[in-house]
Order: structure tokens, then sequence, then C-alpha cells
């Protein structure tokens, strides 16, 4: 396969930006995960006492062991994947493939434990709470780096006064930093939700009762076990499941993550508005043509390109969200096909982020078109002039500004000949009368620093 045959764009078009996310969740990344799980589990019991018939590891064959875990192989998966063809079951191919990987070795005696008392889910559910756990790791780097960037630009841009648009009207000025703290705010609250979770994972056999552990042997603490081998590989039990996991936690997950999404995207919409509106310039870049056919433009790709990859992120891991809390009874299969398109969700998350912060690179302020934005709108001035004669007590203050203001242009003298005419005290007056739409600003920039 290669980029110009891959069906998706993830593997085609876009693979370079999310490159990272392939060891994770490919059928490699899949593969890799069930073997560790299943020999972090043959581990367990070999360590359990109560289980005699599956000796104690020496050193060197625990050493040997955990080399199988670590050092699997394209070659070793396509093994793996040689053997489905006869099993028509990829998760007893890892056990068989398991099984001649250790023969003629010390460890061969072991060899029925492979997958002892295991259900296919078991080794299933650890693999892709395994997947999801690197792949999170992934994105929140991603996303940490947006951030930080989105961080660095509010703190710098923190005194740069902006009109703010309210239902797309003018309305009462800000700082260009204050609105990019908002942001920076926003996803690392989301982040915050995402870094809390962490993958609940099962290992408690075919309906969850621990029923073939049992019945080989009863004295052993399954629970307790389970639980070691799970915390292990950084997950926590659910101790309380089906055949299968339930997947609430990867349900949370996603939904932690279209939320952040959702931030950005709403990021992604106000940038594009800004540079439409002249507030942002665009770098050029040589050699890239913005129309196929009107030289001049310079279009804001990177955050549409972002948009679009939101979307599509967000549709499937909502689905899978939806979906994935739902199965009949102790189990059905649905659940298998879906989770393969984990990582679609992933991959389209970093590609936007990546678009973003391109955009973003191309980005500079048009200081002079911000400041004749706020100069062609002094009628945002009724607000604070129309609060200062409420507070003397003036008869009818809203309804003169409104009368003054509402639907047209006025200009820095009609406002100030307004403010000479009122009757306030003198204090009051001297401030209207400095007050310009650039410099009411309120504690902008002070809460641009929160960034």
């Amino acid at each position: 396969m290669s980029e110009l045959t891959a069906i998706s764009p993830i593997d085609g078009r876009y693979a370079n930006k999310c490159s990272e996310l392939q060891e994770v969740f490919s059928e490699y990344g899949l593969i890799k995960r069930r073997i560790l799980v299943e020999c972090t589990w043959l581990e367990a019991l070999c360590d359990a006492k109560e289980i005699k018939e599956c000796k104690a590891l020496t050193a060197k064959e625990r050493r040997e062991l955990r080399a199988i875990a670590a050092n699997v192989t394209l070659e070793d998966a396509q093994r793996v994947k040689d053997i489905e063809k006869t099993t028509n079951h990829d998760v007893k191919a890892i056990e068989y493939f398991l099984k001649e990987k250790i023969k003629g070795t010390s460890l061969e005696s072991r060899t029925e434990f492979i997958h002892f008392s295991c259900t296919s889910e078991d080794i299933n559910n650890m693999s892709h709470a395994l997947m999801l756990r690197d792949g999170k790791k992934v994105l929140r780097d991603a996303m940490d780096a947006m951030t930080a960037k989105i961080v660095e630009m509010a703190k710098a841009t923190a005194k740069v006064p902006m009109l703010a648009h309210t239902h797309g009207q003018p309305a009462s000025p800000t700082t260009v930093g204050k609105e990019l703290a908002v942001v920076s705010a926003r996803l690392k609250r989301q982040a915050a939700e995402i870094d809390r979770l962490v993958m609940p994972a099962k290992m408690n056999g075919a309906v969850g009762n621990f029923n073939a552990h049992l019945s080989a042997y009863p004295t052993v603490d399954w629970e307790k076990l389970s639980d070691k081998v799970i915390k292990s590989l950084g997950l926590r039990q659910n101790r309380l499941t089906t055949q299968i996991e339930s997947h609430d936690g990867i349900a949370e997950l996603f939904d932690a993550i279209c939320r952040w999404n959702s931030v950005l995207l709403d990021f992604d919409r106000d940038v594009w508005m800004y540079v439409s509106m002249g507030y942002f310039k665009q770098r050029t870049i040589k050699g890239e043509i913005g129309s196929s056919t009107m030289p001049h433009k310079v279009n804001p790709i990177d955050f549409e390109n972002s948009e679009g990859n939101l979307g599509l992120a967000n549709a499937v891991m909502g689905f899978m969200a939806r979906k994935l809390a739902i199965s009949r009874m102790q189990r059905d299969l649905t659940d298998s096909t879906t989770l393969r398109n984990m990582g679609v969700g992933f991959g389209y998350t970093l590609i936007a982020i990546r678009s973003t912060q391109k955009g973003l690179g191309k980005l500079e302020l048009n200081v002079d078109r911000l400041a004749e934005d706020l100069d062609h709108n002094w009628e945002v001035l009724a607000e604070p002039i129309q609060t200062v004669m409420r507070k003397v007590g003036m008869d009818h203050p809203y309804e003169r500004l409104k009368e003054l203001t509402r639907g047209r242009r006025v200009n820095a003298q009609i406002m100030k000949d307004f403010v000479k005419a009122l009757p306030l005290p003198k204090a009051d007056k001297d401030r209207l009368l400095k007050l310009t739409p650039a410099t009411y600003i309120g504690i902008a920039e002070k809460l641009a620093k929160l960034a």
C-alpha cells in the first residue's frame, strides 16, 4: 500500500501527520499488545504458589518471557496472521503463536497455561485499553503543544484591543489576548478530564465469574491475581462485567476527546472569521497557490482542514461512544468490528490539531485593522455612558443612549458632545471623555495573563 493506493486519507494523504499512531492502532499494534497481555498473564500464573503445575520462573526464564512480549516484530505479527488463516480466530492465533515461540525452550512446560481460563475478550479488552492508553499519550502531547501555542499568543497580545462581536454585531471591546486565553482555559479543562480517566479492564473469564478458574484451582484468589495483572499494565479493574468489559470507560474517553475537539473546532471557526475580517493576515509561503484561478488569494485552508477533520473525528468517536455501551445480554460481536476503528477517531483528531497549529504559525496580527474597526464603532461606548448615568440617578439613561446609537454609526465627536451635555459629576464626566473604544476593555489584559 502507498499513499496513492490507500482508501483512507489517514493512511494516504495525511499519513505523515499521524504516523505515531500507526504502531498503536494498527493490526500490528493490536497483535503486539495481545502478546503482552498473554505473557503478563502467564507470568502471573507462574508466580502464584497455589498453581503448582505452572512452575515458578527462573530469573532467566522471566527475562525470556518478557523479551517475547517486548520484541514483537512485523514478522511475528505476520506469523500470527498466517496462523489465523487456519484458526479463523485472531486471539487463538496468538495462543498458538506463543506456543510455537516457547517450543524447545525451558518455558515449554507451561505451554497449556498460555491463555489459561481466559476468554478472548479477556485478552482483547486489555489490549484495547492499552492501545487507548498509548494513543491518548500521543494525542495529549499534541493537545498540550497546541494549547501552549495559544497561551503564547494570548500573552503576546494581552494588551491589543479588539472590537468584540456578539451575535455578529459590534459589542464591548476586549483584547485579542483575553479571547485567546478563554480558548486555552477551555482546552485545559477538557484535557484535565481526559487525563482523569484510567481505562478499566477485566480478566475474569467467559461471563465474568471466574467459572473456569475456580474449577481448576478453587483456593486461588483469582480476583486478586487478576487485579495484579491489570494494575501492572497501568489499567484499573472492573469487577462487575459480562463476557465483555462494558466499554463505558471507552465511551467516557471518546466523549472527553470529542469535547476537547469541539473547543478546537469553535476556535478554528473564530480564527477563520477573524482572518476574513482582516484582524489577522496570513504569511504567504513561496510556491503555494491559494486559488487555481484567482492569483491574489491566500485562503485559511489549515483552519478549514482542521474543522473538517475534527468533524470526522467527532462523528466516529461519537458513534462509538453511543454504540459500545450497548451489548446484547452477556455479549454480542458488534463491538469487535467497531473497536477496530478506534484509531480512525484518534487519527483525524491528530491531523486536525496539526493543521490548526500550522495555520497559527502563518498568522500575523493586523493591528491597524483592529484599531480601524474600533475607531469606526464609537457607539459601543453607549454602554459605559448609560451605566454612569444610572449610577447618578439620571432619567431614562438606557433609552436616551438607545435613541442616539441604535442602528446608527456615531463618531467620537458625537459621543463626546453627548457626554459634555450631561449634568454629571466632574470626575465621572472626565473619565468618560477620556474613554475610547480602544481603552474600554475592562480587565481584559489582566484576564489574558491568566492563560
